[in-house]
């Protein structure tokens, strides 16, 4: 291995790892997400994994596009910046969507009081909500399935701004192999890093008390994404 790449390969996992982690955007959803629906550990990190080929995927293939139709750096970068504003927006109005059906379900499963009167006169208050029964049937309808596909599209949309800069310095040497190392280093960081911090946040969010907002979890998690999406917009994270 020559030091060219062993240096390109090290700022590759270096930029990978630093890029996820300051991204709240590349796990936060998950973890938001997965406790709000009740997702297993294994559904909510096979659902991180799989965005997170479509996320550094799609950087990719315009990477290896742009390389083959000799489109310049300055073209791939501005077209990335365009989609990843195109990507936070989906973020944010998906987030508030969300967000409003979160206080409707928090509305409709408030606690009410079912009062039983016995034969002897006294009175049996019974305070209880229908958030299970509520769950059961969104699941029925299939309604919670259609959460994992609008957060896939998203990832494929969200690009890695700094990756296409990184394949086009050994494309432009001809070295076809470095650039396939240098994608795949970066790639392998970016998703190992996304999965590692949804299962440390999922496993840290049960130590957490919050059963009395418990029936507001859907609505705080449309909130944690638009505001994942507002921090893209406006301060570039």
């Amino acid at each position: 291995m020559s030091t060219q790449l062993e240096i390109l390969l090290l700022t590759a996992i270096s930029i990978g790892f630093i890029h996820t982690l300051t991204g709240p955007d590349h796990y936060l959803p998950f973890i938001v997400m997965g406790k709000a629906r009740n997702w297993s550990y294994a559904k909510a990190l096979w659902l991180t994994v799989i965005c997170g080929i479509g996320h550094v995927g799609s950087s990719i293939v315009l990477g290896i596009i742009g390389v083959a139709m000799g489109i310049g750096l300055h073209h791939l970068k501005l077209f990335e910046t365009t989609r990843g504003h195109l990507a936070a927006w989906v973020f944010t109005v998906f987030g508030l969507i969300y967000f409003a059906y979160g206080m409707v379900k928090a509305y409709r499963n408030r606690p009410h009081k079912h009062f039983h009167y016995h034969e002897d006169g006294s009175v049996h208050v019974h305070e209880h909500t229908h958030h299970n029964e509520h769950t059961h049937i969104h699941q029925k309808e299939g309604k919670a399935n259609l959460t994992p596909w609008i957060l896939f599209v998203v990832f494929i949309l969200g690009p890695c701004e700094p990756l296409i800069p990184l394949l086009m310095y050994p494309a432009a040497k001809n070295s076809y192999f470095d650039l396939a190392m240098v994608a795949i280093s970066f790639s392998l960081v970016t998703i190992a890093t996304m999965t590692t911090l949804v299962y440390l946040g999922l496993k840290g969010i049960r130590f957490i008390p919050i059963k009395s907002i418990e029936r507001y979890m859907h609505a705080l998690a449309g909130a944690a994404i638009a505001l994942c999406g507002l921090a893209i917009l406006f301060l570039g994270l």
